[in-house]
């Protein structure tokens, strides 16, 4: 069995990344997946979450939003509607972010568009932490 895969994740306004890792883990709408090179072909609607990218002994953290992954047992490809490295987020922005969405959760109940904002809030603080 090979020991990593290539990812491609692709938004809509750059190849986010492009390579060979041994490991990526993403939020799915079920929750948490991690892909090994060799894993079972798929497809999954993404979340709002932290991406992780095992390349050799480096991990490498990332904001990710809503999107696709086509994952086949040597290739991944993900279409991201946003990908963010932490060096591009702006964390004091972020976080007013997750603010208002609570805010507007508590005001409002419950609504999807907020719960959305306070999980895209929510990954870029995380990821933004490196």
């Amino acid at each position: 069995m090979a020991s990593t895969f290539h990812l491609t994740i692709i938004t809509p306004e750059r190849t986010f990344f492009e390579g060979d890792v041994s490991f990526s883990e993403f939020t799915t709408e079920e929750g948490r997946v991690g892909i090994y090179p060799g894993h079972e072909a798929l497809t999954l609607m993404l979340a709002p979450g932290v991406l992780l990218i095992r390349s050799g002994n480096e991990d490498r953290k990332a904001a990710m939003h809503k999107g696709f992954a086509e994952i086949l047992p040597d290739r991944v490809t993900v279409l991201a509607q946003i990908a963010e490295w932490p060096e591009e987020i702006d964390r004091n922005r972020a976080e007013e972010d997750r603010i208002k969405a609570e805010r507007a959760l508590q005001e409002d109940g419950s609504s999807a568009k907020d719960e959305i904002r306070l999980r895209r809030a929510i990954a870029r603080i995380e990821a933004s932490k490196g």
